[in-house]
């Protein structure tokens, strides 16, 4: 399915603007929709092509910008050392509420927009799979996508570095897909068992996979790009999307 020229809203949010790029099929019908939440460098080449991809099996795909307050909007950062170091260091500058936050203002503008169906979900990688963990949280969303999601085993995201997400996930009620490399050095073994059992124990509806990737095996730039790989992730992407939002 062809797509549509992207563009953007500005969403209010209670920390200010927050610039959401739009990716939608080609078609007059309503969609479902996905919110795909970027790295630390918001979104970049690599995000807005697998943006572009997943609009076209038929969701409207909207980006926000993780870090509206600090950035200019549109603003991405680069994929080396300065951007890395702005990234991780806005991560743990932003709040946690002003991270909830945002989700609700764009699950509300998805639910007033005349282009979706009512029907949501949340992907996101890296940092993103985090913030589509907790967005996943929101009664409004079904299902959630989480590309080896940082920092959740840690406690470790926004101000003062003492997230409650590993706390919350007997609130989660969507549909979870967990995809994980086992050679990425963000997330231990123990880490990924100590999530896996809090998300089993709560009786959450989730699918594991753990492959031989290290961390952004999925990102089409960089030496750690694995294409095989990334091909057969997103099939489980497509698949998941499919059974849960169709």
């Amino acid at each position: 399915m062809r797509i549509k020229p992207v563009y953007h809203h500005d969403l209010e949010t209670p920390s200010g603007p927050m610039r959401t790029h739009c990716f939608m099929p080609q078609t007059d019908r309503t969609v479902p929709a996905l919110i795909l939440y970027s790295e630390i460098y918001q979104m970049t080449g690599p995000i807005a092509r697998t943006a572009a991809m997943l609009a076209g099996q038929g969701y409207l795909v909207v980006v926000p910008e993780v870090y509206h307050e600090f950035a200019e909007p549109g603003e991405a950062f680069a994929y080396d050392k300065p951007g890395t170091d702005r990234g991780n260091l806005l991560k743990t500058t932003k709040s946690i509420e002003a991270f909830d936050a945002d989700a609700k203002s764009v699950i509300k503008f998805l639910l007033a927009s005349e282009e979706c169906n009512q029907r949501i979900a949340s992907m996101g990688i890296c940092l993103g799979g985090h913030l589509a963990f907790r967005a996943a949280m929101n009664p409004e969303v079904s299902a959630g996508i989480c590309l080896y999601a940082t920092d959740i085993h840690k406690r470790s995201l926004g101000a003062g570095m003492n997230d409650n997400t590993l706390d919350l996930i007997p609130n989660l009620r969507a549909d979870m897909l967990m995809i994980w490399g086992r050679q990425d050095p963000h997330i231990s073994g123990e880490g990924r068992r100590l999530i896996y059992d809090a998300m089993a124990n709560a009786n959450v509806r989730f699918t594991w996979h753990e492959f031989n990737g290290e961390h952004a095996f999925m990102r089409d730039e960089g030496h750690r790009y694995d294409p095989a790989l990334a091909h057969m992730v997103y099939t489980l992407v497509y698949q998941h999307l499919h059974q849960t939002l169709c």
